[in-house]
């Protein structure tokens, strides 16, 4: 399958067209005027949040989805400590999540003078995670982003949670700390969040995911809806990976690498990718790092919570880790020498030998994974 010359996404990749000279539609711009609309919005919302007066008929200015990532703790210390908001913190128990993130939830609450909130919905989340993996395979070409289904499906679960507590609470806004590349992966406006749910799961799973509680958020007047905050997005040309771990680390208020932190469900996401697109999960956002160093050698930022070296061989990697994940998958092969390769490809991706050594650990455990949620890998 041919490959687009500068970042490397294959023709087959959801969303990506190759022209003549074996360029692809991003590496071309083509979403250029969907990002500058993005863009000038958060970035309007963001300084509107800013300059906003202690919001009136509720104890909070925001509600702001904390996940213990480096990220989202980095602007929470930032909205109660230095703007001097008062801030929800809001917490979805993901019963996919890591062990260390919650770590990281325990050293904030000890730093940060936020009210902490942790909500779940452990039957309901796995529902709808079942539904998405155990789908018949998709139709192919397909579109942008397909290959990230099972996240996106997950993340805007328990976004609606949190849209569904800030509108009860009457808290004005919504702070979600995407980082800069994820700005084609979010809806900015409530309304289009809960439109694109039902879109994605239809009326009768929708409603029974959350008992028939998104209706009223579509009929609503704008007024009454919460807005969405994505800081990170609005403050594009600061975002430092880098820096925010050093200055965490620095206040006690980090203990763990952004690759530890992972959701327990990345090795099925990859599984995921593969499976149905033949790439791995993060290709987008590798060959995202790929396109902007060959347009500028001096290219030196990261602009994703998991680095890609300059020296990486995308293609490489990429090949490498499908044969890996698809032999576990089907339960072949030698586990150890799974591990192997698994470590030294996440190591070539910057990753700490103990980063490593986690994150292969939970791919190799994940048909015991698919077992407990009842996902079919075959």
């Amino acid at each position: 399958m041919s490959s687009c010359q500068v970042c490397s996404l294959k023709a087959g990749h959801p969303g990506v067209v190759l022209d003549e000279q074996q360029v692809c539609n991003l590496c071309n711009l083509d979403f250029a005027s969907d990002l500058l609309v993005n863009y000038r919005y958060t970035s309007d919302v963001f300084v509107e949040f800013q300059q906003a007066p202690p919001a009136t008929g509720t104890d909070y200015d925001c509600l702001f989805m904390y996940s213990g990532g480096k990220d989202s703790t980095y602007m929470l210390d930032k909205f109660a400590n230095e703007y001097g908001k008062r801030v929800l913190a809001f917490t979805f128990d993901v019963p996919f999540e890591s062990e260390h993130a919650a770590r990281n939830i325990e050293l904030a609450k000890a730093k940060i003078p936020a009210t902490f909130v942790l909500d779940a919905d452990d039957d309901n989340i796995k529902l709808m995670m079942r539904e998405v993996f155990n789908r018949p395979a998709p139709v192919k070409p397909g579109k942008y982003l397909d290959e990230k289904l099972p996240c996106v499906s997950c993340r805007t679960f328990f976004v609606l949670r949190a849209i569904l507590m800030a509108y009860r609470e009457k808290i004005p806004y919504i702070a979600l700390c995407a980082d800069p590349q994820q700005i084609l992966t979010m809806q900015s406006n409530v309304r289009e969040v809960v439109r694109d749910f039902y879109r994605t799961f239809g009326e009768r799973l929708t409603d029974t995911l959350f008992g028939g509680q998104l209706e009223e958020l579509l009929f609503d007047d704008d007024e009454n809806l919460p807005k969405i905050v994505f800081p990170f997005i609005a403050m594009r040309h600061e975002y430092d990976p880098d820096r925010i771990v050093e200055e965490l680390r620095a206040k006690g208020l980090y203990q763990s690498s952004p690759l530890e932190t992972h959701c327990t469900l990345f090795p099925l996401l990859n599984l995921y990718s593969f499976k149905n697109w033949d790439c791995m999960f993060y290709k987008l956002n590798a060959a995202s790092h790929v396109r902007s160093v060959k347009r500028n050698a001096d290219y030196d930022r990261n602009t994703f919570s998991i680095k890609f070296p300059r020296s990486l061989d995308l293609a490489d990697v990429e090949a490498r880790m499908g044969e890996v994940v698809l032999a576990i998958a089907a339960g072949e092969g030698d586990p150890d020498a799974h591990e192997k390769t698994l470590v030294e490809l996440f190591q070539r991706m910057d990753a700490t030998e103990d980063a490593a050594r986690f994150v292969a650990k939970s791919f190799l455990d994940m048909r015991q994974t698919a077992a407990d949620l009842g996902i079919r890998l075959s």
